[in-house]
C-alpha cells in the first residue's frame, strides 16, 4: 500500500520566533510528509516529530487543510507477524501498519538501484 503524499507547511511558534537573538538566524518553518498509507481518506494528515521514550509516546502534527496541531500520543502497539518490527505510527491510526505502507519515492529508487547497481542492494540485503 502506497504511503500518503500529502505535504503541508508548518510555521514555527510565535514564542519561538521571539525566543530567536536579534540578528542572529531564526527558526524557519519545516515541510510535513504524512507518514499514513494513502487510503485514510477522512482522517487528519500525521507525521511524528520527536518521540519521548521514557513516556512511551510521540509528538506528532496533524493536519487538514491549512489547520496542524501537536498532540502526543503513544505509540501503535502492533508488532509486524513477519519479524520484530514494531509498526511506527501511533495508536489507534487508521489504515495500514507501518510495515505494510510503501514510500513510492523510495521504491523508485529501489527499483532504479536494482536495475542500474545490483550489487549495491544485495551488500544491503535488499536483493
Amino acid at each position: 500500500m502506497n504511503q500518503c503524499t500529502a505535504v503541508a507547511l508548518l510555521p514555527p511558534p510565535e514564542f519561538l520566533i521571539r525566543l530567536a537573538a536579534p540578528g542572529g538566524s531564526r527558526p524557519e518553518a519545516g515541510y510535513l510528509l504524512c507518514e499514513l498509507a494513502a487510503d485514510h481518506e477522512g482522517d487528519d494528515h500525521a507525521t511524528v516529530l520527536w518521540d519521548d521514550d521514557a513516556n512511551r509516546t510521540a509528538v506528532w502534527a496533524r493536519w487538514s487543510g491549512e489547520r496542524a496541531t501537536l498532540s502526543e500520543l503513544a505509540w501503535c502497539g502492533a508488532i509486524d507477524p513477519r519479524g520484530e518490527d514494531a509498526c511506527g505510527l501511533f495508536a489507534g491510526h487508521p489504515s495500514a501498519h507501518a510495515w505494510d505502507i510503501v514510500d513510492p519515492t523510495l521504491a523508485a529508487v529501489d527499483a532504479v538501484l536494482a536495475q542500474e547497481c545490483p550489487h549495491l542492494l544485495r551488500r544491503r540485503g535488499v536483493v
